[in-house]
């Protein structure tokens, strides 16, 4: 039996390497070329697969995300009716995710911005030091990487506040939830930061009105998905003045198109996509377990909840 790898040339063989350093016995396959479609037991993906080609592969038994987020696998058609899907919970995963966070909460936190385009201008000016304490971060989602974020963010001394669909409780966290607790968050959040997972629920939540809640000069930073803001929106929000900068790493679609506004909007941030990439490495023994635990009938780590979209 055998193992079907699928994602960008540039790191299959990677992944091909990091896998069988933890089994060697493993059998692996690298898309396009999986073989014998009944050999197939086990898929790990990334996001540009194609979900329906799985049904090819009669005596699949897992399917495996190659990152903490499935909202690429959940897309119709979604994957093969009751074949079990896991995402990863990686520690290196989360610890990018944070760096990437504290980097652009102290970017803006400390007026990088503003004295960079000081610097440009060639101006010797000090500005009014920022109060750590007086500074509200509003995280939207606790899960993994909103938690580990908000950790971070609370050691350093600023007041986190973070907001679920659902009651959640988090150390040093105050906490909201649904509707309400989305509007009195973000009345109250100098920096925003969004770390949900994507669902039918969380499209578009970084919408007009959610930043018309924000305090005026306010910051919005998202690490989750694209989909989670409205583009128009938020540009709109930023040439008024009501949102001060923005830093991004995903966008919809991606690669985000060359005429796209963000490309070139001077209170825009952006990285491709790159806050916080899989090692192989740090993630094959993983994937590796799950694939024992699959052959052995044994319960399955990190599996996805259709459910609940993640």
């Amino acid at each position: 039996m055998a193992v079907l790898l699928s994602t960008k040339a540039a790191t299959m063989d990677w992944w091909r390497r990091a896998l069988l350093a933890v089994d060697p016995t493993l059998t692996i396959r690298l898309f396009p070329d999986a073989g014998d479609p009944a050999e197939i037991e086990a898929a790990v993906v990334w996001t540009a697969h194609d979900m329906a080609e799985l049904r090819r592969y009669p005596n699949l038994k897992l399917i495996v995300s190659m990152g903490a987020g499935v909202d690429h696998l959940l897309r119709p058609p979604g994957p093969p009716p009751g074949i079990p899907v896991a995402r990863l919970v990686d520690r290196m995963l989360t610890t990018q995710m944070g760096e990437w966070v504290l980097l652009n909460v102290l970017r803006f936190h400390r007026q990088d911005l503003d004295y960079r385009a000081l610097q440009a201008a060639k101006r010797w000016e000090e500005l009014p030091a920022p109060v750590t304490a007086e500074t509200r971060i509003g995280i939207l989602g606790l899960g993994e990487l909103g938690s580990h974020a908000a950790g971070l963010l609370t050691r350093l001394g600023f007041p986190v506040m973070g907001w679920t669909r659902r009651p959640k409780a988090v150390e040093g966290v105050e906490t909201y939830h649904g509707a309400d607790g989305l509007a009195a968050m973000a009345a109250r959040a100098n920096i925003l930061i969004c770390l949900l997972p994507l669902t039918p629920e969380t499209r578009g939540i970084v919408d007009a009105r959610l930043l018309s809640l924000l305090p005026k000069g306010a910051f919005v930073i998202n690490g989750a998905r694209g989909g989670h803001v409205v583009d128009a929106d938020l540009l709109a929000a930023l040439d008024s003045g009501q949102v001060a900068a923005a830093a991004l790493d995903v966008f919809q679609p991606e690669p985000l198109p060359v005429d796209h506004a963000y490309w070139s909007h001077p209170k825009v941030v952006m990285t491709p996509h790159a806050a916080s990439i899989t090692i192989p490495e740090s993630a094959a023994p993983q994937v590796v377990e799950n694939l024992r635990r699959a052959r052995a009938g044994e319960p399955l780590m990190n599996l996805v909840d259709f459910s609940a979209g993640y």
